[in-house]
């Protein structure tokens, strides 16, 4: 069990260093999705969406998908800015933390493993991690 939850802190630490990478201050973490004033549609007769960071500085992005609608992915993307992921990595580690503390319990076992699967695709994931139905 500790070379699952070793390997999940080093999830929580990628994952931090991701969010963190994203923007060029903690002030600047939160996102917003809006219409675009300027510019053609992304797509005839639909408005252009963006997503500017919280200091109004600057376009984060520019949503032009070419298969999914553009509000549904500008939405998307502001709803996962990297506050909200710190936030999220702060309560997954305080989990993590917590469960570790008490034991090897069975029921704390299936909690690791299910914390472990949206990492499934990262390499040094094990198959035997996976949680049972």
């Amino acid at each position: 069990m500790d070379d699952l939850v070793d390997w999940l802190r080093a999830q929580l630490d990628e994952d931090k260093r991701i969010a963190q990478a994203a923007t060029w201050c903690d002030d600047a973490a939160t996102w917003r999705a809006a219409v675009s004033e300027y510019g053609t549609p992304a797509r005839p007769g639909g408005p252009r969406w963006y997503v500017e960071d919280s200091m109004e500085d600057g376009v984060v992005t520019t949503v032009d998908p070419q298969a999914s609608a553009d509000e549904g992915v500008a939405l998307h993307i502001a709803e996962h800015d990297p506050a909200r992921v710190l936030r999220e990595i702060d309560a997954k580690r305080r989990v993590l933390n917590t469960l570790h503390e008490e034991g090897g319990d069975r029921m704390f076992a299936d909690i690791f493993h299910l914390l472990a699967l949206p990492y499934a695709d990262r390499p040094g994931y094990r198959q035997e991690w996976a949680p049972t139905p």
